[in-house]
């Protein structure tokens, strides 16, 4: 298995709240000459977290660190618009995110999420504001997300809602495959398949 399984996160969030964010905002495109996923987590928001000369902007929630951690993103509509890059996935699960949480997220962006083991949660825009309100009221906060039952809940509030995940793409998360890993699996059954079909 290539990654870690995923079933139950609890885990406090780090909120950028800010509407259409697009791929070339998640990963500038003059990072993208890599080929390997690892080391784009270093950019993630590069031009949000970093002025023109390289310096850390340090009121940026995902560089303060003093305030805000966790594997949970929150960030506003539409998230994951413009291009279809991959990077954009391979960026915030190499910085260290397990899960997004958007009231809307661009398909091409959710599906990638998905294929690199990053989930994304789309809740209603009543919840997502009710998120960023509890983070708000105090950065530690911690949210649930538990994948095998497709629920988000606010430990503040108990308020929970459920999500929706294709089958196929949550039972690889469950157990920490990629498509590769998943064929794997299905060597038995394809093996079973043939010996009965050569016996006929």
């Amino acid at each position: 298995m290539s990654r870690e399984k995923f079933v139950k996160i609890i885990s406090s969030a780090v909120p950028v709240n800010i509407e259409n964010i697009d791929t070339d905002q998640i990963i500038p495109a003059r990072f993208l000459k890599a080929t390997e996923r690892k080391g784009f987590g270093d950019n993630l928001f590069r031009d949000w977290r970093y002025t023109k000369d390289n310096r850390p902007i340090a009121e940026f929630p995902v560089n303060d660190k003093t305030k805000y951690e966790g594997k949970i993103l929150v960030a506003g509509y539409n998230f994951g618009c413009g291009s279809s890059r991959e990077h954009a996935a391979w960026a915030i699960y190499d910085y260290g995110f397990r899960v997004v949480v958007s009231s809307f997220f661009a398909d091409i962006f959710r599906n990638n999420a998905l294929n690199n083991g990053l989930l994304p949660i789309q809740v209603t825009p009543a919840f997502l504001t009710e998120i960023f309100d509890t983070i708000d009221k105090n950065s530690r906060a911690q949210f649930t997300v538990d994948l095998e039952h497709q629920t988000l809940t606010n430990n503040s509030t108990g308020h929970s809602e459920t999500f929706a995940i294709d089958g196929y793409k949550k039972e690889c998360l469950l157990n920490g495959y990629d498509d590769v890993d998943y064929l794997v699996t299905l060597r038995p059954e394809v093996a079973r398949y043939e010996q009965a079909a050569t016996s006929r």
